[in-house]
C-alpha cells in the first residue's frame, strides 16, 4: 500500500478502512454499545501488526526513520505475550543481565516470534552495555 501522509494521516481519521483489531474488527464496530452488549473483547483492543507498520509507512514519508522502526518493532511485539515483553523489559536494565543473557533473549526472539529487528535491538543493547560497562557480572556483583 502507498499512503501520503498529506492524504492519509491520521489513518483513523482518514483512512479508517485499512485499520481492524487484531481480531478482525472494524473501528466503526467498536463501541460502547458493543461492549455493554458484550461483543467487544479485551483482545479487540489491541493494535494489529498491521496497523503498526501502517504508522511506520507514514513516518517513514515524513522523514522519522527511527520512529518508524520503532513502530516495525512495536508491530513484532503483538506476537509476544505480554509477560515476556515486561521480561525482555526488565532484563534490559543496565546492569540486569549478561551479555550472553542479553544473546539468548534475542536467539528466542528471532527463532521462537520470527522479531528478527527486536532482536538486532537487544544485541545492539548488549553490545553498547558492554562497551560501556553496564553489563551485569557472571559473578553476580
Amino acid at each position: 500500500m502507498d499512503l501520503d501522509p498529506g492524504r492519509d494521516y491520521p489513518l483513523a481519521a482518514r483512512r479508517p478502512e485499512l485499520l481492524k483489531t487484531p481480531t478482525g474488527k472494524r473501528l466503526d464496530e467498536l463501541t460502547m454499545a458493543a461492549v455493554l452488549a458484550g461483543e467487544v473483547a479485551p483482545e479487540d483492543l489491541r493494535i494489529a501488526p498491521e496497523t503498526l507498520r501502517l504508522q511506520a509507512q507514514i513516518a517513514e514519508r515524513v522523514g522519522r526513520p527511527q520512529l518508524a522502526q520503532n513502530f516495525r518493532r512495536a508491530a513484532e511485539l503483538t506476537a509476544l505475550p505480554d509477560e515476556l515483553v515486561l521480561s525482555i523489559y526488565n532484563s534490559l536494565r543496565p546492569r540486569a543481565s549478561t551479555k550472553e543473557q542479553l544473546g539468548e533473549i534475542a536467539d528466542e526472539l528471532e527463532s521462537k516470534y520470527s522479531a528478527t529487528l527486536c532482536a538486532q535491538l537487544v544485541r545492539e543493547a548488549a553490545d553498547v552495555y558492554e562497551r560501556r560497562d553496564i553489563l551485569a557480572r557472571e559473578d553476580g556483583r
